[in-house]
């Protein structure tokens, strides 16, 4: 300690480090050990154990250091966003000179103000349907132009231009800037998809720039960093996308509305790069397999070509034996033709020959079979000759107009009646 000596006396310098003491020994006496409740904003765990992170309210934020003995002993995994009660002990980090609160014990204390509203919207535009993977195009193949949303100052789009041009250096790139933290963030943000969206839905002219992917690009931080990537605005503005749209914020642990809007999330900003792009190598590489595969077919022809042609050849070179050839089929057609006749008029005439055989017993069978017809037909009609009735006694009565007498009714008193009998008629007379 050096006094030094001025007009007004005596002032009292501070080295750096005792004045930390002193103010870590002040602080001590007045507050520790002390509770204190807020929401995690930075946690990082060090290979060490030792984990890191700042508690914070709406008025403020403190940082805070747990070591590995009392991380040990928690009994759930702390992350942005988690609303935590922390009891520990003021200090002053003499280092750096910052003020730092050592965490001896956390509990749970509800979610933070930022993750319910993150799951509120999530819920929210859940409902309506913008999550459904039914609404999630697939990436172009090989797109003529992509789109970049980020800022100008980002490590993000160092990291996706490199990507694209060591991929695809042949593809044109459009930058649209757009800040990526603070509260103009998400307006920004929602100008420059709107200017890509205009360029994407422009009429095709000859010449100019096509567009048929988007990224969404921002490097890693805290919750609050990506905050703007979780405004509603800015995720019915993706929904609407004409293009595919790829969303690269964060780190793979980090989750926006926006990954969940976009047509496909990527784990970082350089993947999203790689997604949206098939490198030339592998283009190349196809390229070249459809060039040997191609080559090998015109090869496998132009030998089956040249076979017909030597098969051609050798017929045209030699007419005579072409002309034996034909003779020998000829005959052999009209052999086949003559012994097809042959066997066609065989068959024919024994067919003929089975008839003829079989119309001799046929017609005389016919001519017995009328003849006891006519024979039976004759008894039937000499059972019923009058005449043999007439032989048995019996007479036919019959009156003077012709009519056959039948009943006594019809009779009277010296009518005369004739009686027809076997051998002739004779005419009686009625007596009463």
């Amino acid at each position: 300690m050096v006094e030094w000596a001025t007009s007004a006396g005596a002032t009292r310098v501070w080295q750096v480090g005792a004045l930390c003491r002193a103010i870590a020994d002040a602080m001590d006496a007045r507050f520790n050990p002390v509770t204190v409740g807020g929401e995690i904003s930075g946690f990082t765990k060090a290979a060490s154990g030792h984990c890191y992170f700042s508690l914070k309210d709406d008025t403020g934020q403190i940082r805070c250091a747990m070591f590995r003995r009392a991380a040990g002993l928690l009994n759930f995994s702390p992350c942005d966003g988690d609303r935590v009660e922390v009891q520990g002990r003021l200090g002053v980090y003499e280092s750096r000179g910052e003020l730092q609160l050592v965490v001896e014990s956390m509990r749970p204390a509800g979610q933070g103000t930022l993750f319910e509203q993150f799951f509120k919207l999530k819920a929210k535009l859940e409902r309506e349907g913008l999550f459904e993977s039914s609404r999630k195009r697939p990436l172009p193949v090989a797109p003529r132009g992509i789109g970049v949303v980020t800022s100008l100052g980002a490590a993000a789009l160092h990291d996706v231009v490199t990507a694209l041009q060591r991929r695809v250096p042949h593809i044109p790139v459009v930058l649209a800037p757009a800040s990526v933290q603070g509260e103009g963030a998400p307006r920004e943000l929602v100008q420059a998809l709107s200017n890509l969206y205009a360029l994407a839905q422009a009429p095709q002219q000859p010449g100019a720039l096509a567009m048929d992917v988007i990224l969404l690009v921002r490097g890693g931080g805290a919750m609050e960093d990506l905050w703007a990537f979780n405004d509603e605005t800015l995720a019915r503005t993706i929904a609407c996308s004409p293009v595919p749209v790829v969303c690269g914020v964060g780190h793979e642990t980090d989750f926006t509305i926006a990954d969940f809007v976009a047509d496909l999330r990527a784990p970082t900003p350089t993947a999203a790069a790689e997604l949206a792009a098939q490198p030339t190598a592998v283009w190349l590489a196809a390229a070249q397999t459809l060039q040997a595969r191609l080559q090998a077919a015109v090869l496998r022809q132009i030998d089956r070509q040249a076979q017909r042609l030597d098969q051609a050849s050798s017929r045209l070179g030699r007419p005579s034996s072409l002309a034996h050839q034909q003779r020998l089929l000829l005959a052999a057609a009209q052999q086949r033709l003559q012994h097809s006749v042959h066997l066609t008029f065989q068959s024919r005439r024994q067919v003929l020959e089975r008839r003829s055989q079989d119309v001799g017993p046929a017609v005389q069978h016919a001519v017995q079979r009328c003849t006891d017809q006519v024979h039976r037909a004759e008894l039937r009609l000499g059972l019923l000759d009058p005449s043999l009735v007439l032989k048995r006694g019996y007479a036919w009565l019959s009156l003077e107009d012709g009519s056959t007498l039948t009943r006594v009714a019809q009779t009277r008193a010296g009518q005369s009646v004739r009686a027809t009998l076997t051998d002739g008629a004779v005419d009686l007379t009625v007596a009463s």
